[in-house]
C-alpha cells in the first residue's frame, strides 16, 4: 500500500512517515522540499501519475501562531485553501480511488463554544483570533464534500486538539502553543529568571493532543471502509488547566523562578475541551497519550535542539 504524505517534512507530517515506515508501509513524504509545491497544479498531478498512492494523509498547512495567523490572515487563508483545491481537484483526475486523511484543528469550531461537539461544529463563528486558520478547515470540510459527491472521493476528516510534542519548530511564531510555553521556560531556566509570566489568570482549561496520538489517529484512518467526511472528534473530553500545564512544565525542567500570571491579559473562553461520545463509539479501546510523559518526552526534545539543561 502506498501512502502520499503532504507536508511530510513537517511536525505531524514527519511522526507520520516514520511511523508508517516502521510498519512496513510504503510512505512518502512531499513538499517543496523535494520538488512537489501544492501551489504549481502541474507538479502536483505529475507526482500523482508517479506514485498512484492508495491513502493520502494530508499534513501540509501554512499554520503558527495566533499572532502568526492573525498577521497574515489572507496569506493564511489563500495558502491552505490552494493546496486543497489542488490537491482534490489532482486526485479526481488521476486517482480517484485514492482515499484522503486530513487532520482539522479544532480551532475551526466556534468561538463561543466550550465542550465541542460535533454536531455544533458550524453553528456559530470561528473565533476572530484565528478566523482565517480556522475557516480553511471548515472549506476543507467543503471541498471534500463538493468532491465526495461528484466524483467519489473517499475523506476521512479528524477534529484535533491543539498539538505538542517532538520533533515542532523552534521559531516562536510556528510553534504550537503548549510546545511555545515549553521553550520559553527553558530559555528561561537557562537564563536564571526568578520569573516566569503567563498571560491571562492561568485558569482556562484547555485539551492537548500529543503528537503520538494525533498519528495513531490518522493511521487508523488507513483501514476504515467508511469514510467520516463530516469530521470526528479526537476527543478525550478532558483537559488541563494552563496552570497546571505551567506547573508540570516547570517540574520537569527544575525551573526555580516564579510563575507570574498576568491578569492584566484576556483569559479567553474558560474551557475548550471536545466531546468524546461519538469518538468512543468509533474507536473504543484507544489509549491517549499520559499528558505528564508526553510533556516530558517535549522538555528533553527542546533541551537537546536548544543546547540547554
Amino acid at each position: 500500500m502506498k501512502i502520499l504524505v503532504p507536508g511530510g517534512y513537517g511536525f505531524i507530517g514527519s511522526h507520520v512517515v516514520e511511523r508508517l515506515t516502521k510498519e512496513g508501509y510504503e510512505s512518502i513524504p512531499v513538499s517543496r522540499r523535494n520538488g512537489v509545491d501544492f501551489f504549481n497544479y502541474k507538479l502536483l498531478e505529475e507526482c500523482l501519475i508517479n506514485y498512484k498512492p492508495d491513502i493520502i494523509i494530508n499534513c501540509a498547512a501554512n499554520v503558527g501562531s495566533i499572532n502568526y495567523v492573525s498577521t497574515y490572515p489572507a496569506d493564511i487563508i489563500y495558502s491552505n485553501v490552494q493546496m486543497v483545491l489542488n490537491l482534490y481537484r489532482a486526485v479526481s483526475n488521476v486517482c480517484p480511488k485514492t482515499k484522503i486523511i486530513n487532520p482539522l484543528s479544532n480551532c475551526s469550531y466556534p468561538g463561543n463554544s466550550d465542550i465541542q461537539k460535533e454536531e455544533e461544529w458550524l453553528s456559530h463563528e470561528v473565533h476572530e483570533s484565528v478566523f482565517s486558520y480556522g475557516n480553511s478547515k471548515r472549506i476543507i470540510y467543503l471541498i471534500s464534500k463538493c468532491y465526495n459527491n461528484q466524483y467519489g472521493i473517499n475523506t476521512i476528516n479528524f477534529l484535533i486538539p491543539n498539538t505538542f510534542g517532538p520533533g515542532d519548530s523552534t521559531d516562536a511564531n510556528k510553534t504550537h502553543a503548549l510546545n511555545g510555553m515549553i521553550m520559553r521556560m527553558l530559555e528561561a531556566h537557562s537564563s536564571g529568571d526568578d520569573k516566569f509570566v503567563i498571560w491571562g489568570s492561568g485558569k482556562p482549561v484547555r485539551e492537548w493532543a500529543y503528537v503520538d496520538d494525533v498519528v495513531n489517529i490518522l493511521i487508523e484512518g488507513i483501514n476504515f471502509n467508511k469514510g467520516y467526511i463530516y469530521p470526528i472528534n479526537l476527543g478525550q473530553n478532558n483537559g488541563y488547566s494552563i496552570k497546571e500545564s505551567a506547573l508540570i512544565i516547570k517540574e520537569l525542567i527544575g525551573y526555580k523562578g516564579k510563575l507570574v500570571f498576568d491578569t492584566d491579559k484576556q483569559d479567553g473562553a474558560p474551557v475548550k475541551i471536545l466531546n468524546n461520545d461519538q469518538f468512543k463509539k468509533v474507536f473504543p479501546s484507544f489509549k491517549f497519550f499520559d499528558h505528564k510523559k508526553g510533556i516530558n518526552n517535549t522538555v528533553n526534545y527542546y533541551k537537546k535542539i536548544l543546547g540547554v539543561n
